[in-house]
């Protein structure tokens, strides 16, 4: 599938990997039950890391290895399962993670704007997916009411600075 970021089309530098699939050179993804079973390993390589969360793994369960990490990829099993909304602003405002956090799997164009908010930079997207969609998710929202991880100013911020 594609992958968009903030930024625009872009290939992808980790290579998705089966939990019973050899260990490549360079930057790989790997579910969270295959990184806790070859921990070792997996730290040990000298390439960029990366662990794919289903929807019921709560990022918590990274622990101190969350900062391991240079991706965390987070599932949408059906556009309406929102727990992933929930983990990446926990991961972006509880564990400070600085690394990309992508959406993967079902979710719509209408929730990239929001997506963004809680701290997602990345999604792969279907191969009709433009440019335009994107910029077209990101303009839909103007002025927020809630903080949230993007720390734009509320609307209650920006009254009160006038």
């Amino acid at each position: 599938m594609p992958l968009i970021t903030v930024d625009g089309f872009r290939d992808d530098a980790f290579a998705r990997l089966a939990d019973d699939a050899p260990l490549p050179n360079g930057p790989v993804l790997v579910s969270l039950s295959r990184f806790r079973a070859e921990r070792h390993a997996l730290t040990a390589r000298n390439a960029a890391l990366g662990v794919m969360l289903k929807s019921e793994e709560s990022p918590e369960r990274l622990g101190d290895d969350v900062h391991r990490f240079s991706l965390i990829a987070l599932e949408f099993p059906k556009f309406r399962d929102g727990r992933a909304f929930s983990w990446a602003r926990m991961l972006r405002t509880r564990f400070q993670f600085r690394g990309e956090i992508r959406a993967v799997g079902d979710f719509l164009v209408d929730q990239i704007a929001y997506q963004r908010r809680v701290g997602f930079d990345a999604w792969e997207v279907a191969e009709d997916f433009a440019l335009e969609d994107l910029h077209r998710a990101f303009s839909e929202i103007r002025n927020v009411y809630q903080p949230s991880a993007d720390r734009r100013m509320t609307i209650r911020q920006l009254r009160a600075a006038l």
